[in-house]
């Protein structure tokens, strides 16, 4: 498990790679101990053929049929059934189809209340020994710069993180054994290790995410001890064949099985917060809709939890990646608001990211119908927070992005249309993840925890970080937000609520209910 000690030249990623390198890739994998023993009957669960039959089998429901679908969702909080979402998959009528969006947010809202969570990426490392076709740090893509950040570089990128206000990342890094678990676990400790003066309290990061690659039992374990946050992985997409052709068969990502069942390893491992995801363009959406649905049943089915978030990327230009270029499956921006409001219903506990890979039209039009998370002051090349350069440089980063707002002005954008940014970790600390978190999201009662410690974390942002326009704005979201709070909770919460408040004003950091 330990990472080779010698760093690799950039030719090394073209031809023959070092023999340790090989020699690593071929042990990666255990079929017995990764994934056949979560199969059933030597099947995996995406069955292509039922998945097809059960959209074209469910393509002339009448309009009775689907708001009965929509008021299901709204009433009960549960996963929809694969008929009642290949339906919902089928409509074309327009007029339905607002129908779906306002039920999406009002799904959301029920669940998640008008917050949104907030983080930044920290990508650590480039090394790759992947080669998938439409990514700009695939090994045999000459022009990428390629880097690992030492620790010491990966505190300075966090203390520039926190400086800014940010409580939580998700770090990336590429699959290689440079990066491997203890590289990812030294940069946790790292990254939680940071403290800087703010105006009134500290910044401090507490809560890290971490994308990589699929990892063994043991590795999540130890990451796990460290306090991993959510463990990321996406599957990019559940069609085999189009996954075994855009992921060469001679690298470790080529094995479908070894990908798709790395979250129920992380659940195994004990790691209670697992994000699955799909990237947008690869095959056909609706597809992607069902796969991700069947994914989140598995889960459930095997280990009583489903997945704490799910992305949905949309494919990026990328430098010397043509592959995005001649991508047969694009979404366009009417479909990606009805994937999104699809799954939204379909899986109505689950948060949902959308990244700044969108321009900030999309946002605006996709947040209201079910996002929960998002990122602002993004830099996706690596070291991109401390290095000088100021603009994006293609080679550096995995793609391009198209939201490239700082923190403060995403905030007030936020506040302008009604959203209250969260920063809170505290139900992580308090036990609230995994079941726990699920049954509290399915009752509504989670909110509530949700509410009071969002307000007391974007307190702490005003106070500590805020520019006074970005204040000003936010005192006044505040405000809406303790009335709402007094209608919610017993008289003597709320007067516990107050005090926080007003212990925050005054320099006190991390109250939480």
């Amino acid at each position: 498990m330990s990472a080779i000690a010698t760093p690799v030249s950039v030719e090394d990623w073209f031809g023959n790679l070092p023999r340790k390198i090989r020699e690593w890739m071929e042990e990666r994998i255990n079929p017995e101990d990764d994934y056949t023993r979560y199969m059933k009957d030597g099947r995996d669960f995406i069955d292509e053929h039922k998945i097809w039959k059960t959209i074209k089998e469910n393509r002339d429901a009448t309009p009775h049929r689907v708001r009965m679908i929509i008021d299901k969702a709204l009433s009960t909080k549960e996963c929809l059934e694969p008929e009642e979402v290949a339906t919902l998959l089928n409509v074309k009528d327009e007029e339905l189809w607002k129908e779906i969006f306002e039920a999406a947010g009002e799904v959301k809202r029920a669940v998640y209340d008008n917050r949104i969570v907030t983080f930044a990426p920290l990508y650590c490392s480039n090394l790759c020994v992947g080669n998938c076709l439409y990514c700009g740090f695939r090994r045999d893509n000459r022009v990428v710069k390629r880097k690992r950040l030492s620790l010491e570089e990966v505190r300075r990128e966090a203390e520039i993180l926190a400086g800014m206000g940010h409580k939580r990342l998700i770090t990336s890094y590429g699959e290689h054994p440079l990066s491997d678990a203890n590289y990812i676990a030294d940069t946790l400790k790292t990254i939680y290790s940071v403290r800087v003066k703010a105006r009134k309290g500290w910044g401090e990061i507490r809560r890290v995410n971490v994308n990589a690659a699929p990892m063994t039992i043991e590795e999540l374990e130890m990451l796990r001890e460290i306090g991993i946050g959510t463990f990321q992985v996406f599957q990019e997409t559940y069609h085999h064949e189009t996954y075994h052709r855009v992921h060469p068969s001679d690298t470790i990502k080529g094995n479908y099985h070894w990908r798709l069942y790395c979250m129920h390893r992380a659940l195994e491992a004990g790691v209670d917060d697992v994000g699955i995801g799909v990237l947008l363009g690869l095959y056909d959406w609706r597809f992607e809709v069902m796969g991700l649905l069947m994914h989140s049943r598995d889960l459930e089915e095997q280990f009583g939890v489903g997945p704490h978030t799910i992305s949905f990327p949309r494919l990026r230009p990328a430098a010397s990646t043509p592959f995005v270029q001649e991508a047969k499956y694009r979404v366009s921006d009417e479909d990606f608001k009805k994937f999104i409001a699809v799954v939204r219903l379909s899986v109505p506990y689950t948060g949902m990211i959308l990244t700044a890979r969108e321009p900030e039209y999309i946002r605006r039009e996709v947040i209201p119908l079910g996002i929960t998370q998002t990122d602002f002051g993004s830099k996706i090349g690596i070291g991109a927070y401390s290095d000088s350069y100021t603009k994006q440089e293609a080679e550096r980063q995995q793609f391009l992005l198209g939201d490239t707002r700082d923190l403060d002005e995403g905030i007030r954008w936020l506040a302008e249309m009604g959203y209250i940014v969260s920063f809170c970790t505290a139900g992580y600390r308090c036990g609230r993840t995994g079941t726990k978190i699920m049954k509290l999201l399915k009752t509504g009662k989670e909110k509530v925890f949700c509410k009071l410690n969002a307000v007391l974390t974007y307190k702490e942002y005003l106070e500590d970080f805020a520019s006074e326009e970005t204040r000003k704005v936010g005192e006044l979201v505040i405000q809406k937000e303790i009335e709402e709070v007094r209608e919610l909770v017993p008289e003597r919460v709320f007067k516990k609520f107050l005090e926080y408040l007003n212990r925050i004003e005054n320099g006190e950091r991390d109250l939480y209910f």
